[in-house]
């Protein structure tokens, strides 16, 4: 649960936005997305190393 304390004369506006930065920091929108299609683990681990590879490269090219 997610709690937000407000002090006193505080603009609810500031407080939403305290509260929407909370609720993308525990990535729960990013779990259900990632929920809602199953994806096996052999495609994800592929992705991961595909992901790597392109970082190493782009780190190799800058030096």
């Amino acid at each position: 649960m997610i709690i937000v304390p407000i002090k006193e004369g505080e603009n609810i506006e500031r407080a939403l936005k305290k509260f929407k930065r909370k609720f993308e920091k525990t990535g729960i929108v990013k779990e259900l997305r990632n929920r809602k299609n199953f994806e096996k683990p052999s495609v994800k681990r592929r992705d991961e190393i595909k992901k790597a590879i392109y970082v190493q490269k782009l780190q190799l090219r800058d030096e």
